[in-house]
This record gives structure tokens, sequence and C-alpha cells, in this order.
């Protein structure tokens, strides 16, 4: 049962108290199922964000819940100096599901990114010494908010009063072979991509533009690094996005919807890179939670392919739908990760006028962008549909 509380109240405790990091959206999440919510005053509310893609399996996931709940009756946390059973038995089904031979298991996308950054420029100066540390990466791409990762995060507003940045990183247009090929020089060490630019717009990397850059990578000993903080564990109908495109990476970063609210990341890499991290060189007090891995393991075990099947086909279901719609102009994405483009309307302000009336939708940049969780009905798909498109047709 929901207990009632006015959304003034709960904004006036929660500004007095939090810094001012982030413009809310005058919603107070206090419950929920599937992709469906109770706000703090009683209302349902349709999901079409999950937490910023987060929340893969939706509110109150019973197997989920079950796989926490008996981790924590057991040991909430040891430190990484220990061995712990749930621990070893996610990163091996990690390991062994993706494809890659060792993670290093955090609590966040950027310490994911942060992870590879330092992994990247270990790899160099064990094989080739010094001077080797550039990291490539791409214009209009998003990394992370911690100095190093907004360093490489390729949007200029980002890259303001917090003087000095982080030394070491160039960066490129996305699609622009040319452009790539002067810049992956000597000094060169690594290049950090996402296969949808999804903070920069919902924009898809070019295919043939990846498998330039792999091969380039491959000639030159360039470590490839994808970043699939939000791309990956399911969302666009892939266990990981680049495989859409046919490559395979050197480094593999993945959050957000592998932790389904919990803190959890992971930095995977291939052999060639899994000694390179050793004892003292890197470290976290609380990634590899048991917690968070007990829960994660789960959404592992759920990412099935008739799983992942049916994600691909919501979201081609939910790009029909929206493609009908008159004030649509374009919708970009993979899966479930969508971008709308609109003819004369304001992403924002149709975001805040649908979070004031029964549904939650995210924006990047100038588009509206859908990141439902990935157990959506398509009752839920069309209930929120209907509340989107009465304000786009207003």
């Amino acid at each position: 049962m929901v207990i009632k509380m006015k959304i003034d109240t709960i904004k006036t405790q929660a500004d007095n108290a939090l810094m001012p990091t982030y413009a809310h959206f005058p919603v107070s999440i206090e419950k929920g199922n599937g992709a469906t919510f109770i706000d703090s005053e009683g209302k349902e509310v349709i999901d079409f964000g999950s937490g910023i893609g987060v929340n893969s399996l939706g509110y109150n996931n019973e197997g989920w819940i079950t796989a926490v709940t008996e981790q924590l009756k057991k040991v909430q946390h040891t430190s990484n100096l220990y061995y712990n059973s749930t621990v070893a038995e996610f990163a091996d089904a990690l390991c062994k599901k993706t494809g890659f031979d060792r993670v290093f298991l955090c609590n966040s996308g950027a310490e994911a990114n942060e992870c590879a950054i330092k992994l990247a420029r270990k790899y160099s100066f064990d094989k080739y010494g010094e001077n080797r540390y550039n990291i490539i990466t791409l214009v209009n791409s998003f990394h992370g908010r911690t100095m190093a990762t907004i360093t490489a995060t390729g949007q200029e507003h980002y890259h303001k009063f917090f003087d000095p940045f982080v030394q070491g990183f160039k960066y490129v247009e996305s699609g622009n072979t040319e452009q790539f090929l002067k810049m992956a020089d000597d000094t060169v060490c690594a290049i950090i991509l996402e296969i949808v630019q999804g903070e920069g717009g919902v924009v898809p990397t070019d295919f043939e533009y990846l498998k330039t850059v792999e091969k380039v990578c491959r000639e030159k000993d360039i470590l490839l690094i994808i970043d699939e903080v939000q791309t990956g564990m399911g969302r666009t109908g892939k266990l990981f996005a680049y495989e859409h495109a046919g490559i395979k990476p050197d480094v593999v970063t993945s959050a957000k919807g592998i932790g389904n609210g919990l803190p959890m990341g992971a930095c995977l890499c291939t052999e060639k890179c899994a000694n390179v991290l050793t004892a003292g060189t890197h470290g976290t007090t609380f990634g590899g939670n048991p917690v968070a891995c007990a829960g994660a393991k789960y959404i592992l075990n759920t990412l099935t392919d008739e799983f992942l099947v049916e994600v691909a086909e919501k979201g081609d279901y939910i790009r029909e739908k929206l493609c009908e719609i008159e004030e649509v102009n374009s919708v970009s994405g993979l899966g479930m990760m969508i971008g709308i483009e609109l003819k004369t309307k304001n992403a924002s302000e149709i975001a805040k006028k649908c979070s004031e009336n029964g549904l939650l939708i995210l924006t990047a940049k100038n588009k509206l962008r859908m990141l439902p969780p990935l157990v959506i009905t398509k009752e839920e798909i069309d209930k929120g549909l209907e509340i989107l498109k009465s304000f786009l047709e207003d």
C-alpha cells in the first residue's frame, strides 16, 4: 500500500537537502510492478525510461528480488581481498556468456570506463614504454562524469568549469575514416566509442566505419574499447550492441541494465589484456559486491536468445507506432533504445507534460528518448504511446 504524500512536501525536503545537480521532474516514484509504478499521490505512471536504462527487468521482479534477498541473508559485503562464491560464480558466468576472458567488477559505468582507460594505458606502457598513452574518442560521445571520463566525453559543453582536465585524449568525428586514420598514430594506445551515442541524441555509429576502426586497431595494436554502459545487456536486442556490426572489441564496458538498480559495472577484456592490471594497480571497495552480483547473475540468466528476440520485436513495434504519428520526423536507435526527432514541438516540454500526466519519457539533445524496461508489456507500450501521442497531436 502506498502512503500518499504530496509531491510538494517531498520536493521541499529533497531540494533543501540535495545538491542541485539534477533538474527534477515533478514526480516521486514510490512503488511499482513491471513497467508501471505508483507515484507519491497514488497515481499510476508508465515508465519509458527505466531509470535511464537501469531497471532492465522493471519494478518488483520476483526472481531478481529473491536472488538479492537470499544473498542478503548470507553476507552483504566482503573485501575483495577475500574470495566469495557468489562473486566467483557471477564473474565466471559473465565471461562465459560474453566470450571475454577476464572482468573487473565495479559500481558504475564511469568506473568501468575508468578501468578501461587505465587498462589501455598500462597495456601500452608495458609493451611499448612511455609516450604511447593517447586515447581517441568520438565527437558527441558520452563516457561518464569523473575527471577522466568527462574528458573522454566528446561534447564541448562538458569541458567547462573543471580545469585542468586529464591529458591524453583526441577527438574524431564519428564516421570520418580519413580523420581517424590520420589521428591513429604511434602515440595512440586505444579508441573508445559507443555503438549508439545515447546522451548524444541516440545516434548509431556507422557499421562500416566500425569495421574499418577494428581493422586499423588490429594492424596497429590499438585497443578497441566499446562503451556498452547504455547499449549493453540486451538493450538493443543483442547481449551487446557491437554484435550488430559484426565486430569484437578488446575491451567492453557495461553497467546500468546489468544491475537492475543496484550499483554494478563491469570492464571485460580479452586474453591479451587479462594480466595487465595486477594487485595494487587498480581496485574498488564496493565493486563486485555479493548482493549486486547475485542480482546481476539472475539478470544474466534472464537474457536468453528468446528473451533478446522479444526485445527486438518490441523495439520494432514501438518504432512502427511512432512513425504513424504526424509530429514525429524520424526515429533512431537500436532495439529498445529509441530516439524521437520531432517536427515542431520541443522535446523537453513534451517530456515534462508527459511526466505530469502518467508517462515518464527521457530526452537526449533535441530528441525524446525511450529506454523502457525490457520486460514492458504490449499493453503498457500502447498505454504509454497513447499518452505521448495526445501531446504530440495537441
